[in-house]
């Protein structure tokens, strides 16, 4: 049975693949009747546990397991909303990229997309430089952002020496990406600088100087 004929199949009918295999046996379809009979309707059904429906002739503890974990599933995927994670802060950035840099000896260079509501899209590693410094160009930046249509993004990297200072070099560059985002419409709102164990906003850093 395809996604097509699942998607337009009848309730016994899909019943009877959790009963048995995707192309359903007659016995299969007959089961599934009695267990839809039995419950007093679907929704009915989908509420009896597993010993309920284990006591229907023909179902057993291992097919009743089986019923009751797709009606779970079911109930999860329509009352449960996906986690968004939202960076409202440079506290939130420092918290996703520090799993990804600690410990490394070389700057590595990062641009993480977000939605016209600060949800976070993606983290893209755009640049692998030295202990000392990582160089970027604006295209590396940019080309993924604008791959996953970003509504604005933020630029992170790391110090491996551990003091998260923002150099002579971040703040230019910083300048620099901003400008060209300005242009094409992905404002870049920060630049964090990630350290050991802190982290420095170059926003904050250089206020309305930014």
């Amino acid at each position: 049975m395809t996604a097509t004929t699942i998607s337009t199949a009848g309730d016994e009918e899909l019943l009877s693949i959790l009963l048995g295999t995707c192309i359903p046996k007659p016995t299969h379809r007959a089961l599934a009747a009695a267990l839809v009979k039995s419950a007093g309707g679907v929704a009915a059904l989908s509420r009896a546990s597993p010993r309920e429906l284990a006591m229907v002739t023909g179902v057993g503890a291992a097919r009743a397991a089986r019923i009751a974990a797709a009606f779970e599933l079911g109930r999860r995927a329509t009352t449960s909303a996906p986690r968004r994670t939202l960076i409202a802060n440079a506290d939130d950035v420092y918290r996703i990229i520090w799993p990804r840099v600690a410990g490394l000896v070389q700057e590595v260079f990062f641009a993480i997309g977000l939605d016209i509501r600060n949800g976070l899209i993606d983290v893209v590693e755009v640049g692998l430089g030295s202990v000392h410094a990582v160089d970027v160009h604006p295209r590396e930046v940019f080309r993924p952002l604008l791959r996953m249509a970003a509504a604005a993004g933020v630029l992170v990297h790391n110090h491996p020496t551990g003091d998260p200072t923002p150099s002579h070099a971040d703040i230019e560059l910083t300048r620099r990406l901003r400008t060209v985002g300005d242009v094409i419409g992905i404002p870049i709102i920060d630049h964090v600088v990630v350290g050991a164990g802190k982290f420095r906003s170059i926003a904050e850093w250089m206020g309305t100087e930014l």
